[in-house]
């Protein structure tokens, strides 16, 4: 995209992810923005700093479309999560069940790739979620005052290699590891569960590494670190987070390393 959109459409999950990501895109010039927020996900807080709020049905697919049709955008951007298990538990309209029916494998990627696939029909053209948030992306390096140790690296090495390595399952871009011992695979479960489960297992001393998988769609879905992440981590007595340049958004920076700081955890970017 080589100019600003004047109008965007913003498609509004969980968390501080689409907050900031509105007010960072009026930093940068768009005029006019417009929530699509979905109910029980979207923080309210999110029709301060938008011109218009949408509230709409997780599991209504054909709404959502003709929402954005009329909404005069030609530019969209998704950020913030949807809880996977109202996948399991939502009622959903027609078009979204034919989706789902549609997809011979069924995950995050596949799901929101479908979903991606129908809202670009319309002519709306769907921006990377990291769209306006480089300032938010951290350059390769160390972020905390601890660095990683020599375990910890070896640790961070095989974790990214399995991320890697496994891209063409399209399972999650989390992995737990300690002492070469794989304990945790995101799944459909998302990366705070996936994080505790492995911290569970392992107990003290865990690595975690969120990285994108090769092929990634950084469309819908790009690693994001905020505070509940760190909440997670220090639940499962983790000692080092290993994220990757150009591959994650850290929310809250500052406050994040403060706090990473503060129980000896180790923040490390890996080059891309």
């Amino acid at each position: 995209m080589s100019e600003t959109p004047e109008v965007l459409a913003l498609i509004a999950g969980r968390g501080d992810y689409p907050l900031l990501l509105a007010r960072a895109a009026r930093e940068r010039g768009v005029k006019r923005i417009v929530a699509f927020a979905f109910k029980g996900e979207a923080r309210r807080e999110i029709a301060q700093v938008v011109d218009e709020v949408v509230w709409c049905h997780v599991g209504s697919l054909t709404a959502l479309l003709d929402a954005l049709k009329a909404s005069g955008a030609k530019h969209a951007v998704m950020a913030g999560q949807v809880a996977p298990k109202h996948l399991f538990h939502i009622r959903m309209d027609k078009a979204l069940l034919d989706l789902i029916k549609s997809l011979p494998v069924k995950n995050a990627h596949t799901l929101f790739g479908g979903i991606t696939a129908e809202i670009e029909k319309t002519g709306i053209e769907l921006l990377p979620a990291s769209i306006f948030m480089q300032d938010y992306m951290p350059t390769a390096g160390q972020l905390t005052k601890r660095a990683p140790d020599a375990r910890e690296l070896i640790d961070v090495e095989l974790g990214r290699r399995v991320i890697k390595d496994t891209s063409h399952l399209d399972i999650g871009q989390t992995v737990v590891v300690k002492e070469g011992m794989i304990l945790a695979v995101e799944a459909f479960e998302g990366t705070d569960k996936a994080i505790r489960r492995g911290g569970k297992l392992g107990g003290r001393g865990a690595v975690v590494v969120k990285v994108p998988k090769i092929g990634h769609d950084m469309r819908f879905d790009i690693p994001v670190i905020g505070s509940k992440t760190l909440k997670s981590l220090k639940k499962a007595k983790a000692s080092c987070l290993a994220i990757e340049e150009g591959g994650a958004i850290l929310l809250h920076k500052a406050d994040i390393i403060a706090q990473a700081d503060r129980t000896g955890l180790a923040i490390t970017v890996l080059g891309a």
